[in-house]
């Protein structure tokens, strides 16, 4: 029987509301999109024979619970081990410095020093952890119900306005629920934001007021939730900024268009099949540019740890060129990992519409705004992207009008920024 044990995310959670201390124990809080955490097991079990003195315990848990519950546990001393998360920069105080640990410093900065400064405190050289992919949003078409109705899918250089217009038709001919869907998350309500102007960093590093370019796109989105072009059920069906992905909507037919991003290849290919054709289309345009926003999940090990050193050769381990470049083939993802991606990859899939899809996500790394690049490893991205969802949700649910939304928006990131005191 395999030493890796899958728990009930409410289990696991109570498990982990105090850091693990029983010696040679290693606990991994995991979340997953797809089918990575099938790879990670496989992975850790390999390990395991090599190390048969440390014990790896995979708790995996929903998305939410690393999103909202992680965090009350670090805040209390406690948590896992090592955890995949998303909020790397704000939770960064957290984070175990490994470069005293791991067997070699200089192959961590070689290979993953790119994305180094997302996931440490401003100012240190340390090591917290590795990508174990890099994302990037964009959106999907459906492409056999365009072909049904006889639309053409927009062009590279297409607008949102183009989107919304052509999946309108779409929708209305093949009497599809909504035309559009967008993730409920402030990362991917960001891409538009920019692409219509917006700027969120202030001349002092901090965030600025909401802008004219924030501004335009949310009123255009909200809009459109009101007139059923953009699916209200995904912000209207979760309170605060959980967070909430159309991902199955999409799965089943029920939109045209779907806004989310690069990590969704796998998961369509494996939950779509030859149900439907469909298709990576990029970042709709605005009238600034035309941008997706970067991001991805750090794995990353927590400070409050009683066992270090087995956490760090666990962290090699998983870090280790080929064992980056099985995780990644097999899972369809980008890796950070310098060396596999100048060796290149053999991604690990026979479904040709998921081969030209992460093509397309490749291709958009090269077109990526500034500012979109910087959002990544500025400390308070998340309180940004919070406030976002919270106030735009309220406002898509006719709770609150939009002028009094961005004005909630800059009061909640205005606070945050206070309370931190910094």
């Amino acid at each position: 029987m395999t030493k890796t044990r899958t728990m009930l995310a409410a289990f696991a959670v109570g498990l982990m509301t105090s850091t693990a201390a029983i010696a040679g124990e290693v606990r991994i809080m995991w979340y997953s999109d797809g089918v990575e955490g099938e790879v990670l097991k496989d992975l850790v079990d390999r390990f395991m024979k090599e190390n048969p003195d440390i014990n790896v315990v995979i708790d995996n848990v929903s998305y939410s619970v690393v999103r909202e519950q992680l965090p009350v546990q670090l805040e209390a001393g406690g948590g896992p081990d090592i955890a995949r998360v998303t909020n790397l920069k704000a939770l960064s105080k957290h984070w175990l410095d490994l470069r005293p640990l791991v067997a070699d410093g200089a192959y961590w900065d070689k290979n993953f020093g790119d994305q180094a400064d997302w996931m440490r405190p401003d100012g240190s050289n340390q090591i917290s952890g590795f990508m174990t992919q890099i994302t990037v949003a964009g959106g999907f078409a459906n492409k056999t119900l365009f072909d049904q109705v006889g639309v053409a899918i927009p062009a590279k250089d297409a607008t949102w306005d183009d989107w919304a217009k052509a999946a309108k038709q779409v929708a209305e001919s093949q009497q599809v629920p909504f035309p559009m869907a967008l993730d409920r998350s402030g990362h991917r309500l960001s891409g538009p934001n920019i692409s219509y102007g917006a700027n969120y960093i202030g001349a002092d590093g901090k965030p600025a007021p909401i802008d004219e370019g924030s501004k335009a796109f949310i009123s255009k989105f909200v809009g459109w939730v009101e007139d059923g072009t953009m699916s209200k059920d995904v912000w209207v069906s979760a309170a605060g900024s959980t967070y909430r992905a159309a991902a199955d909507d999409f799965i089943n037919g029920q939109v045209a268009f779907y806004y989310s991003g690069s990590w969704q290849v796998p998961n369509f290919s494996t939950k779509i099949g030859s149900n439907f054709d469909w298709v990576a289309t990029g970042s709709p345009c605005g009238p600034a540019t035309c941008t997706g926003m970067p991001g991805g999940a750090g794995l990353v090990a927590i400070k409050y740890t009683k066992n270090p050193t087995d956490v760090a050769k666990v962290m090699d381990y998983l870090a280790r060129e080929e064992v980056v470049k099985e995780f990644s083939e097999r899972t369809l993802f980008l890796p950070a990992h310098k060396g596999v991606v100048e060796k290149g990859l053999d991604f690990k899939t026979d479904d040709a519409q998921a081969k030209a899809a992460l093509g397309v996500f490749v291709t958009s790394t090269t077109s990526l705004s500034d500012l979109a690049r910087k959002l990544p490893g500025w400390h308070w991205s998340d309180t940004v992207y919070g406030a976002l969802v919270t106030r735009v949700s309220q406002a898509a649910a006719g709770e609150m009008k939009l002028d009094e939304a961005f004005t909630r928006i800059d009061a909640d990131i205005a606070a945050k920024v206070k309370d931190s005191g910094l």
